[in-house]
This record gives structure tokens, C-alpha cells and sequence, in this order.
């Protein structure tokens, strides 16, 4: 009775469904590759089971005297089921396709495209083959309802099919930034049938129907890569020669930590006249929203060169200004003539100091010059003096085994050394002048006592050692960095121990 039982096609089809489904929902739950063999495996042993009891699922069942109701619907209902799961098979396939693209998100307006055709494929299929009803017949009849709903929905669909030519022409994809002709610009954040999806730099979200999209201009920030071309306009007064100009705006661009040194930066002198000579400065930044940061190093790169080139910006062509009034910057020109205290005063690190000892500090710093290219100190040296760059660009990078890593970059009135001069550390890398390079050199013995009077200035060089060495972390590959034995947070109190300061 039970191997009769057993042999019943419909016993049969119901043990393999149920099987199916519990190993489908249960077992390969959480596995997507599993589950796509376990969908495949299912669909063939089906297959093979209604072909073997003589059920064509593809073809319509013509219809037998001796067939019974029961028969009927369970042939019927079978090959729905075998419709469904082939579709399933096909729409995973489609998925495990967009997956390993890399790219599910970019293609989702086409994976919903290809899933809807897969899905009314399967069903005017069950409709002609269980059903038996012609399909040209069920298509012609409901031709004039097509048309009536196109019409209520002509604007919905311009927007789908947009979509669709977007999607297939890519333009754009999910991340890039992009830029339209009325000047709105943002980050593709999603696209669907309807719209897309940007997201603006002020943070807000930008809806685009695709129809007004693809009749559009569109400028992808993004593409071919993620580089973006970045230009700044700079004008100075024509007090000396346009070369000279230039390669101070060339130092400016070297001394760039944030921009990319490949392609190289360029200067270009667009104009000049009786009031300015102006430049168009050219760069690239790795990503668009790197934009921001490069643009504000440029600015503050351009006013510290020019001042050490000394060179003056000019005002805007359309400006009506009244010439500055240069009575005080002659006075204290005349009462401190060196270079070297102008330096010390236009260092943040020293601007707590009096007049007076300015000039003490000035009158005992050395001044040294420095060709292009040449090394002004080796790796793991010790410097017992603070140098402050006057002039030029300095570059630190480490050699690692086989590797050279450039650490930073350093402009007039950055200064190196405070390792060596405060807690007697070797240098992390190599100094080299990549330009021609004027610095001047601060001894212990000078610092010294403007440290014990100045306790903040420890305070200040401790934290500054601090968060050059938290920026170089992770180039230097090592979980935790000391400074002869000191972890960095005790910099500042180190510093204070090694000169006797008492805290404030």
C-alpha cells in the first residue's frame, strides 16, 4: 500500500516541494551561493519528475477522457510551480551576475527591467500553457486598454524609459559626483524608475526626474577617475620680474601636501598690467571633496610665500581702494631690520614673546642656505637646534627596506627639529631641500631659557610633536610609536621634566 502510495505522481511532486522548500528556507537560509545550487538542483529534479510521469510542463496538455478533475488541476498547478521556480533560477542568476560586478546598487533600474520581463514571460507562459488561451489573441484585446494607460501615464514613462537609456548608456554611476547645466551639483546617492537621487555639498538631497536628466547636459566629476582638476586665479603687484612671480607660485604648489603630485601642477601667467600680474594656478586633488582642504592649504601656501618672497598681493581689477597706509609696517621695519625677527614674528610659536625678546632670539639665531636637492639632514640624525624654514620648500620622507615614504612637505615658517632639541629623538626622516632653501637655526642654549619663562611654548611644541607623529602613524606600519621610550601622550610632560618647567 505505501510503495503504491510512494509511486503516485502527485505523492511524488508534493514529498519534492516540501523537501525543496525546507532546504531552501531553512538550510541554506543565510548562504546565497547554496541557496542559487540548491534552486538549480530543485528545478532539474522536477523537471525530471513531471517529464518522467509524461507531463510536458512547457506545452499545452492536451486533454484526455480518462483524466480526472483531480489529475487535471494537479497538472495544471504542477507546471505553474515549474514556470515559478524557472523563473526564480534565471532572476538569481541575474542577481549573482550584479554581484559579481561589484556594482548592485548602480544597476538596480536594470535589474528591476529584467526581472519584470522574466517575471511576465513566466506568466503569459502558465497563461498559454496551462490555460491554453492564444496569446496573440489576449495581447490584441487588450491593445486599446495599452493605449489608454500610456496616455494616463505619459509622463511616469518618459521617466521610466529615460531611465532605462541612462542606465544603459551610464553616464554616471551610484558615487560619482556629477554637475547639470543649471549649475546643480551633487553625489549620485540612488537611481530607480522614477528619478535620481543627488546629494548636495550643503548636505541636502537633490530628486531629478530621469526625463529632465537625459535632456540634460551632465559633467561627471568622477570619470574617468576619481582625480579632480582644481584652478585658483592669484594677482601681484608687478614688483618684480613675472619669472621670479612664477616661481614663487611653483614653490607654493610643491610645498602642497594635499594636491597630487602626479600630473604635476602648473602656473600659467594669464595677464599682467600696471596694477597686477595675474596667474592661474592648475592642480589636481585625489577626490572631489578633497577640494575644500587643498584650496584652503593653497591660500594660506600663497600668503606665507609671498611674504617670504617679498611680494605683495593686488586687489581685484573692479576694486576702488585707497592705498594702504604703509606709515606703521616703515616704522617697524626701521626699528627691526632683520629678517630674522620678522621670521620670529610671523611664527604662531613666538607670537607670545615681547619685543624685547624677539630680539634676544634673533640676535642669536644662524641663518643657512640650502641648494635644490641638497640633503639638509640624514634619517636618524639628532638636531639640537629648531630650524625655521625662511624661504623655499623642504621635504621628509623615511627610507622603510626597500621603500622611500615622503612624510610631509614643509613651507616658509614651518619648522623641524623640536625632536632632537627637546627630548634629544633622532630625526624620522631625511630633510631635502627641493627648492632653494634659507633657514634659520634656534640653539638649546638660546630656547632654553624662553621655555622656563615660557612654559605654555613647551605646552605648544609637545602637542604640535604630537599630532606630526599621530599624521605619520600609519605610514610608518607601526601600532604604537615612542619617542625615546615615551609613549606620545607624555610628550608635553617630558618635555617640562627635561627642563625643569613647573606646571602652570
Amino acid at each position: 500500500m505505501s510503495i503504491t502510495l510512494l509511486a503516485d505522481p502527485i505523492v511524488q511532486f508534493c514529498i519534492l516541494v516540501v523537501v525543496g522548500t525546507f532546504i531552501s528556507r531553512f538550510v541554506l537560509r543565510h548562504r546565497r551561493a547554496g541557496r542559487l545550487i540548491g534552486q538549480i538542483t530543485f528545478f532539474i529534479s522536477l523537471t525530471a519528475l513531471l517529464l518522467y510521469h509524461g507531463i510536458v510542463p512547457y506545452e499545452p496538455s492536451p486533454s484526455q477522457p480518462q483524466d480526472t478533475v483531480q489529475l487535471r488541476i494537479f497538472i495544471g498547478f504542477a507546471k505553474i510551480v515549474w514556470w515559478v521556480n524557472g523563473a526564480w533560477v534565471l532572476i538569481a542568476f541575474v542577481r549573482l551576475f550584479l554581484i559579481f560586478e561589484r556594482k548592485p546598487r548602480e544597476a538596480r533600474l536594470l535589474q528591476d527591467l529584467v526581472v519584470g520581463i522574466i517575471y511576465l514571460g513566466a506568466a503569459l507562459s502558465v497563461v498559454a500553457d496551462v490555460f491554453s488561451v492564444p496569446i496573440g489573441t489576449l495581447i490584441a484585446t487588450s491593445g486599446v486598454f495599452a493605449i489608454i494607460l500610456g496616455l494616463a501615464l505619459q509622463s511616469t514613462l518618459s521617466d521610466v524609459f529615460s531611465g532605462i537609456a541612462l542606465n544603459l548608456g551610464r553616464p554616471y554611476s551610484v558615487g560619482d559626483w556629477v554637475v547639470l547645466d543649471n549649475d546643480v551639483q551633487g553625489r549620485v546617492v540612488e537611481t530607480n524608475w522614477r528619478a535620481t537621487h543627488l546629494l548636495s555639498g550643503t548636505n541636502d538631497l537633490v530628486v531629478i526626474p530621469n526625463s529632465a536628466l537625459a535632456k540634460t547636459r551632465i559633467t561627471n566629476l568622477s570619470s574617468p577617475d576619481e582625480s579632480h582638476g582644481v584652478t585658483i586665479t592669484v594677482r601681484v603687484q608687478p614688483t618684480t620680474q613675472p619669472n621670479v612671480i612664477v616661481g614663487v607660485m611653483r614653490d607654493v604648489l610643491i610645498s602642497c601636501n594635499t594636491i597630487q603630485k602626479t600630473p604635476e601642477p602648473s602656473v600659467m601667467i594669464d595677464s599682467i598690467d600696471g596694477q597686477a600680474v595675474e596667474l592661474q594656478l592648475y592642480f589636481r586633488v585625489p577626490d572631489i571633496s578633497q577640494t575644500m582642504a587643498a584650496k584652503n592649504e593653497i591660500y594660506d601656501l600663497i600668503y606665507r610665500h609671498t611674504k617670504a618672497g617679498g611680494l605683495k598681493l593686488a586687489s581685484p581689477p573692479e576694486a576702488i581702494i585707497a592705498p594702504p597706509d604703509t606709515q606703521t609696517e616703515t616704522v617697524t621695519a626701521a626699528q627691526h631690520p632683520g629678517t630674522a625677527w620678522r621670521l620670529l614674528n610671523n611664527v604662531p610659536l613666538f607670537s607670545s614673546l615681547t619685543e624685547d625678546e624677539k630680539e634676544h632670539l634673533a640676535s642669536h639665531m644662524q641663518r643657512r642656505t640650502y641648494p635644490k636637492d641638497a640633503i639638509i639632514v640624514e634619517q636618524d640624525s639628532r638636531l639640537r637646534a629648531l630650524t625655521i624654514v625662511r624661504s623655499g620648500v623642504v621635504s621628509i620622507t623615511r627610507r622603510e627596506a626597500q621603500r622611500q615614504i615622503e612624510l610631509t612637505r614643509l613651507a616658509p615658517g614651518d619648522y623641524f627639529g623640536e625632536g632632537g632639541l627637546l627630548m634629544g629623538a633622532v630625526e624620522v626622516g631625511t630633510v631635502q631641500a627641493l627648492t632653494f632653501v634659507v633657514t634659520y637655526e634656534i640653539g638649546e642654549a638660546c630656547l632654553a631659557p624662553l621655555l622656563h619663562d615660557r612654559p605654555s611654548m613647551a605646552d605648544e611644541l609637545g602637542t604640535i610633536m604630537s599630532k606630526r607623529i599621530e599624521a605619520e602613524r600609519h605610514l610608518f606600519g607601526t601600532s604604537d610609536i615612542l619617542v625615546n621610550g615615551a609613549p606620545i601622550g607624555s610628550l608635553t610632560s617630558r618635555i617640562r621634566h627635561l627642563f625643569q618647567l613647573q606646571h602652570d
